[in-house]
């Protein structure tokens, strides 16, 4: 259970919703001999598939709630500890949240990365969502453990105060009258309730990583905490002012959320800044990987392990490689040919746009366009030779 920090939130907390029990199933017909022989044949033969599938540590599987929309069913979401199912069984309208939390961070990360090599590409119908590329202990997961918990914050924050969920509404600490640059104001309207989503996403996104307790545990920690601390480093101040003529004379003022993209540009610095340390020997503490190295602060991601180039594909990595992605043959940073293909050259095709242009408003009340004709060359990374591509697969 969240805790609550005083009397009053926790009397904004439901009381524990308690499952009706299951009715007993009475016997079905019996099945004979040979079925029930060539079912748990068939059974173990699943079971088997499963455990030979699954990577050796399934990360944070509760990234895959976004896919689920609605639907979210709390047992069968693959990877929950029990503290995150417990969660999510209890606060079933904050679950909904959560998914829709998830699928805003992905699109962010997939917008923060769309010009690079490693693009925050998901894999449809795997409940690890970006497959093993996060099992390395790489900038690229240490990114994708901030945007994650950082955008479960950003969700729960705003449904609260949107009136979204019964268990909290505006911030309950934004009252009397406080003062800044401009001078005296009062709290007024419904301030963001960052508290609130500060604290459930700590409980319910750090619960696996708690119980794990090994260095990677340590570093998702870290990573997790500083897209929280990014979400209320943009917290922005919104007034009305109040007096003759807009005069100013008095305000009423409150804190919002600022635009997550803000969130997700921040923390893309943070991973171009990223801090390369190793675990100390308590396994308590980070220090720096090499001699010389600056040592991580709480606002720095960290990671252990270098990224592969995700030149080619390669499964082991979790690499799909550039093959096929579009590049600019202009460019000099990372979306330009010469990068994104890693050196193999890039294909041209010429393509023909059909668009509307020179539209004009008629009298009434219709809005009439011309179609114009573009045609523009599109440049595609070239697939790697084929020795070079089973080298790394």
């Amino acid at each position: 259970m969240v805790k609550p920090d005083s009397a009053e939130e926790a009397a904004q907390l439901p009381p524990r919703r308690t499952r009706a029990p299951v009715p007993a199933l009475g016997p079905g017909p019996a099945a004979p001999d040979g079925s029930r022989a060539s079912a748990r044949l068939g059974l173990a033969c699943l079971l088997l598939l499963l455990l030979l599938t699954l990577p050796a540590r399934v990360d944070t599987s509760w990234w895959y709630i976004g896919a689920l929309g609605a639907r979210v069913i709390c047992d069968n979401i693959p990877g929950l500890v029990s503290r995150q199912r417990q969660l999510c069984q209890r606060y079933p309208d904050i679950m909904r949240s959560v998914g829709e939390g998830a699928r805003e961070w992905i699109r962010e990360c997939q917008h923060q990365f769309r010009h690079h090599r490693w693009n925050c590409t998901t894999l449809d119908r795997d409940h690890t969502v970006f497959g093993r590329v996060m099992l390395r202990s790489s900038r690229e997961a240490a990114f994708v453990y901030a945007i994650s918990s950082a955008g479960v914050v950003h969700a729960i924050t705003r449904a609260c105060s949107q009136g979204e969920l019964s268990v909290c509404s505006c911030d309950p600490y934004t009252r009397g009258r406080h003062h800044d640059q401009r001078g005296d104001f009062d709290w007024g309207g419904c301030s963001d309730n960052i508290h609130y989503g500060v604290r459930f996403a700590k409980a319910f996104v750090d619960a696996k990583e708690k119980r794990l307790k090994d260095a990677r545990a340590l570093m998702n920690l870290h990573n997790n905490r500083c897209g929280r601390t990014a979400v209320r480093r943009f917290l922005k101040l919104e007034c009305k002012c109040h007096g003759v003529s807009g005069s100013c004379t008095l305000r009423t003022c409150w804190r919002a959320l600022s635009d997550f993209r803000r969130t997700g540009d921040y923390l893309r610095r943070r991973y171009d800044g990223a801090v390369q340390v190793t675990a100390t020997q308590d396994g308590a503490n980070f220090t720096a990987a090499r001699q010389g190295y600056r040592r991580a602060t709480r606002t720095d991601l960290v990671y252990f392990d270098n990224s592969p180039d995700y030149c080619v594909l390669d499964k082991a990595a979790g690499s799909l490689g550039t093959a096929g992605r579009v590049c600019s043959k202009t460019s000099k940073g990372t979306d330009g040919c010469e990068i994104m293909c890693c050196g193999r050259g890039y294909d041209t095709t010429r393509v023909t746009r059909v668009t509307q242009c020179e539209c004009k408003f008629h009298w009434c009340c219709a809005v009439r366009c011309k179609e114009c004709r573009n045609t523009v060359d599109i440049h595609t990374c070239k697939a790697p030779k084929k020795a070079e591509w089973l080298d790394q697969t």
